[in-house]
């Protein structure tokens, strides 16, 4: 039995690992197109299915072959003008044969240039295909999108840390057990909340208040960054608060005994002591913040633009995979993945440098 369980442990710790690598295989394997056409530069172009025109000089040169060859066709199939060039066409009636000789027998064969037809009669006649030098391409670029989602993110962390560190500070040290315990239920409840909830709520009332109060559009950076904060405020809280609840009695009343204040004790105690817990939150909800997609996809523009401000509307790469998956195919489809393998690495990279660097073990 004990073997059993330790064999169950160990293929649940590397099934992580195995899906991790799956995720990151899958994304990789359908973004190769779009990697190939556009590699690294994606990364730092700004535009997103935009139609340019690409020289083509090999095309140019065989459309302009294809013109001198119609060109020189039509002056070798002209029409002889004198007895010498006419070569096998009968000069006389007796060797005309069966060809009709007045105009009732004539029949169907055009008598004049108006009754001609498709045939040509001169050189400005000819139809000859235009030069062109060049083909069309649609350009993909990730810019924006990385750096709306990097905005937003580094908005929402702004406004939920302090907040949710005051709100843990409250339900651990400061709030009476009648008022604390509700409030607690009430956050953890927030948390539960569908994210498709905050972005209604944030579309139709909270950003027309942002709007009232600081100018600009109703969705924009500034409510998809203040919306996210909401939403991870109570992540962060409830953690912290957990954390901070971990500290042993005997820490905190020993620091009241030698006279230090609520307010040295929280900072010189109970912080450092639930440290790696309060880091942790932190980095969930900045995961939480990467990812959100619903909530940012209703208040933040979904415009393909630089936000020169706050109150400016612009998108994130959560929102452009959202907003266009469905329809695309393609290098379109291919570039989504790229941009959602840019999200991978991205979100990987930034929670691996928290968990590594604040989280490291002190020698």
């Amino acid at each position: 039995m004990e073997a059993i369980f330790k064999k169950l442990s160990s293929f649940s710790a590397t099934l992580i690992l195995i899906l991790l690598s799956a995720i990151f295989v899958v994304l990789f394997i359908y973004a190769k197109p779009a990697i190939k056409e556009y590699g690294l530069h994606f990364i730092i172009d700004p535009r997103w299915d935009v139609t340019v025109e690409v020289n083509n000089k090999n095309s140019a040169a065989s459309l302009q072959t294809a013109q001198n060859n119609t060109t020189s066709t039509a002056s070798s199939s002209a029409i002889p003008t004198d007895s010498d060039d006419i070569g096998n066409i009968p000069t006389d009636n007796d060797d005309i044969g069966n060809i009709p000789q007045d105009n009732d027998d004539i029949g169907n064969i055009p008598q004049d240039n108006d009754d001609i037809g498709n045939i040509p009669q001169d050189s400005d006649d000819i139809t000859v295909p235009q030069q062109n030098s060049s083909n069309v391409k649609v350009i993909y670029g990730g810019l924006i999108p990385i750096v709306g989602t990097v905005l937003s993110t580094i908005l929402a962390m702004f406004f939920a840390v302090p907040i949710a560190m005051g709100i843990a500070i409250f339900l651990s040290e400061i709030a009476p057990p009648f008022i604390a315990k509700p409030v607690g239920i009430a956050i953890e409840l927030l948390a539960a909340i569908p994210s498709i909830i905050y972005g209604m709520w944030g579309l139709f009332y909270f950003g027309p208040l942002v709007a009232d109060v600081f100018g600009g559009s109703s969705v924009s950076l500034l409510v998809a960054g203040m919306v996210l904060a909401v939403m991870i405020i109570p992540f962060m809280a409830s953690l912290t608060r957990d954390s901070m609840n971990t500290t042993p009695n005997v820490l905190k009343e020993s620091a009241y005994a030698m006279g230090a204040t609520k307010f040295e004790v929280i900072k010189d105690v109970i912080f450092p002591y639930a440290k790696k817990g309060i880091i942790g939150s932190m980095i969930l909800a900045l995961g939480r913040a990467l990812g959100e997609t619903m909530a940012v996809a209703f208040v933040i523009g979904g415009v393909f633009s630089f936000p020169h401000k706050l109150t400016d509307p612009t998108v994130s790469i959560p929102v452009v995979l959202a907003n266009n998956f469905a329809e695309s195919s393609g290098m379109s489809l291919s570039a989504l993945f790229y941009l959602a393998l840019i999200l991978f690495v991205i979100s990987f990279a930034v929670i691996s440098f928290a968990k590594f660097y604040f989280l490291r073990e002190k020698k």
